[in-house]
């Protein structure tokens, strides 16, 4: 089997699709382990998108609960004017679909979710002190990775929709269980087109400058 893993879409529509053209043809099983919604313009498109999917598992993250609770918690003043514009924007109908995305989900020697221990665990990150029993497939820090932790791996997919050091490049990895192979991947899409839509819909400056 084939296994396409990624997540952190952010209401990225230009880079979601460009996934399933590359993958659909390739992948036996879609795995998304979250934050689908907030940030992006197109957050209610892309959980419909997904919805749509027959063969995806879609697990939740951090901001799903943001949105289904209503309430984004954090001091970030980015973040939260991202919160405030796109919550807005959300077409509430949608919450009973994302409330039904599961916390995680089992294949063949790896657990997958959103993270580990509501951590943002990056490729430097010292994890000496973190408690694992299984081999993760996480995101939730945008950045791509596999590290070790004794007999254990932690692969980091990286995002989707908002890679935080290259704005238009989207990360993924793909499972062969087969071959017993990961593979982390690749690809750039236009991020014009997503800042164009960002300002067409008159997100708040501090939103855009961040794109940018």
């Amino acid at each position: 089997m084939k296994i396409t893993v990624f997540g952190d879409v952010h209401g990225n529509l230009v880079a979601l699709e460009k996934l399933f053209k590359i993958e659909k043809s390739e992948t036996d099983l879609f795995i998304c382990h979250g934050d689908v919604v907030n940030y992006g313009p197109w957050t209610n498109d892309c959980v419909a998108f997904l919805n749509e999917i027959k063969n995806c598992k879609l697990l939740q993250g951090n901001h799903e609960k943001y949105y289904i609770d209503g309430f984004y918690d954090g001091k970030n003043e980015v973040a939260q004017s991202f919160f405030q514009y796109c919550y807005e924007r959300f077409d509430k109908n949608l919450i009973p679909i994302i409330s039904e995305y599961e916390m995680s989900a089992h294949i063949p020697e790896y657990t997958i979710q959103h993270t580990i221990g509501n951590q943002y665990i990056f490729a430097d990150t010292d994890i000496s002190d973190l408690e694992i029993d299984s081999n993760y497939l996480i995101g939730h820090s945008h950045q791509q990775f596999e590290r070790q932790k004794g007999n254990y791996k932690i692969y980091n997919t990286g995002s989707i929709g908002q890679n935080r050091e290259y704005i238009d490049l989207s990360c993924y990895l793909k499972i062969d269980t087969e071959k017993k192979t990961i593979e982390l991947k690749k690809f750039t899409h236009n991020i014009n087109q997503v800042i164009g839509q960002m300002e067409a819909d008159n997100y708040p400056a501090i939103c855009i400058d961040y794109y940018k």
